[in-house]
């Protein structure tokens, strides 16, 4: 039985990469440039913001649970983005130089960060709706700080973001596949991970283990809301300042981590897992426009995976 269920699992993440490059592979038939140097590195490129706020959620899947209502989710994420790039460029506009901005940024995420572990962990408020009220405040203090208008930027941090590095390929990829490939080492060949999937997964055990889950939970949040702060920055030298629509990033990252499962054994939250959904997604997105196909298709397709990711979780967890 232990077997069967095992071949199943592996067959599961096999479809789902299957799946993938069978899409991948319609894209570079049909657009043969979609397969060019070039086109790939602008791929990562567009990717990293949605990258590196998907692999802040997945931290708090890991630790929190999978489950959408009780367990662990961040909807701010999206919130901390656009304040923590407001914050950047409304500095950098006021002379301040790159250390002092990108600090800002930071805190300003970090901030976010511990308010929502406090909310969770403290006033004991379901991180569904604690994360739902972190976002709307986040989105209330970017109108204040931008005045609903663009802010320009222009520094050598975001000149030097904005390059490109060897083999052509932009900073921005490098950035988000180091972060991407950091943090599975850490999850991997580090205690932290182990016992971070065991909070995650078996709360219970965890804690008569000996395992401080809270700390663990509010680590997450307060991860979580740093990348927030990181794909900020991004936002900025990615578009040459701040601007305004950061919320229209949350059904993206939510269907990115989520479609992290489909190439898991286990069906869990990874973070090699959310690398390939963050490119896949990516390159939907890529290919759709140089077929002169409309880009909204690709929002209907993330509410779609969703779906069918979630619902698969729930027959799996009956099955078990």
């Amino acid at each position: 039985m232990a077997r069967a269920i095992r071949v199943t699992a592996g067959l599961r993440g096999a479809g789902g990469l299957l799946l993938i490059l069978a899409v991948l592979a319609v894209f570079a038939v049909r657009a043969p440039s979609f397969l060019d140097p070039a086109n790939l590195g602008l791929i990562l490129s567009q990717s990293a913001v949605l990258g590196i706020l998907s692999l802040g959620l997945t931290l708090v899947l890991i630790t929190g649970g999978t489950d959408v209502i009780a367990g662990g989710i961040n909807l701010s994420l999206a919130g901390t983005l656009g304040l923590s790039a407001a914050v950047f460029a409304g500095l950098n506009q006021a002379g301040f130089g790159d250390p002092a901005c990108a600090a800002a940024a930071l805190g300003t995420g970090l901030a976010v960060g511990l308010v929502n572990a406090g909310a969770i962990l403290l006033l004991r408020i379901p991180p569904l709706l604690a994360t739902l009220a972190v976002m709307n405040i986040c989105a209330g203090l970017e109108l204040v700080v931008t005045e609903n208008s663009t802010i320009p930027a222009a520094s050598p941090l975001i000149d030097a973001l904005g390059g490109t590095g060897p083999l052509d390929i932009p900073v921005l990829g490098y950035l988000l596949l180091a972060l991407a490939l950091g943090l599975a080492a850490l999850l991997r060949v580090t205690p932290l991970g182990l016992r971070a999937e065991a909070v995650g997964g078996h709360p219970a055990a965890a804690r008569a283990a000996g395992i401080a889950t809270g700390r663990y939970v509010a680590g997450s949040y307060i991860a979580s809301g740093l990348l927030g702060g990181v794909a900020g920055i991004v936002s900025v030298a990615f578009l040459n300042g701040a601007t305004g629509g950061s919320s229209e990033m949350l059904l993206p990252v939510v269907a990115t981590a989520f479609l992290g499962f489909m190439v898991s054994r286990r069906f869990v939250p990874t973070i090699t897992g959310t690398l390939l959904a963050t490119l896949f997604l990516g390159s939907l997105t890529n290919g759709f426009q140089l077929l002169h196909v409309s880009t909204y298709w690709v929002n209907g397709i993330e509410g779609a995976l969703i779906l069918a990711v979630v619902g698969a979780g729930r027959v799996r967890g009956r099955a078990a």
